[in-house]
C-alpha cells in the first residue's frame, strides 16, 4: 500500500472514531427515555393541550422518574405507565423541580391532580384511587391551562389518540 493510501486510510479511521465518540456522548448524557418521546393530549373545557412526554415503563425509570432534573420546559412532561390500573404512591425524593402530577385512569380522564409539589420530598401522593398513568409536568401547568379532575387524556396508554 503506498504512503498516500496509508494515510488516507489512518485519516478515514480518524474520522470514523471521532463520530463515534461524539455519537457515544450525545446518547448518554440525553434525559432518560428522551429516544422515546410521544404525543399526549389533554381535552379541557379551554381547548386541547399538547404535551411531549418521555415514557417510563420499565420500574428503573418509574423509579428514577425526572429525579436530578434541573428543569422541565412547558408542554414537556414524564408518563409513567403503571398497568394495569391500581393505587399509585409517588414522592419527590432527589427530583429538584416542583411538578404537578397527574393521574390518569384506565378510561383516559383526570383522577386527581397533586399541584406544585414539594421538591426533594419524602412525602407520600397518593392517586386516591385506582390510576393506569400519571403524567408529571412543571408546577403551574394545570393551573395554567385549566386541567381538571375529569378532563380527557389522548394517548395509546389509554387505548386512544
Amino acid at each position: 500500500m503506498s504512503s498516500d493510501r496509508k494515510a488516507a486510510w489512518f485519516l478515514s479511521r480518524s474520522w470514523l472514531a471521532a463520530i463515534l465518540v461524539i455519537a457515544t456522548y450525545a446518547v448518554a448524557s440525553a434525559p432518560a427515555g428522551a429516544a422515546n418521546l410521544q404525543t399526549l393530549e389533554i381535552v379541557t373545557k379551554n381547548g386541547v393541550q399538547v404535551f411531549s412526554v418521555e415514557m417510563a415503563t420499565t420500574e428503573e425509570e418509574k423509579q428514577t422518574g425526572l429525579m436530578h432534573r434541573k428543569e422541565l420546559a412547558d408542554g414537556k412532561g414524564m408518563l409513567f405507565d403503571f398497568s394495569p390500573e391500581q393505587e399509585v404512591s409517588m414522592w419527590m425524593k432527589n427530583t429538584y423541580i416542583s411538578l404537578d402530577m397527574i393521574f390518569i385512569r384506565a378510561d383516559g380522564r383526570i383522577l386527581r391532580i397533586a399541584e406544585n409539589t414539594e421538591p426533594m420530598s419524602t412525602k407520600i401522593i397518593s392517586s386516591h384511587g385506582l390510576a393506569k398513568g400519571v403524567l408529571e409536568v412543571p408546577a403551574g401547568t394545570a393551573q395554567k391551562y385549566g386541567i381538571r379532575p375529569g378532563d380527557r387524556v389522548g394517548h395509546p396508554l389509554f387505548g386512544s389518540k
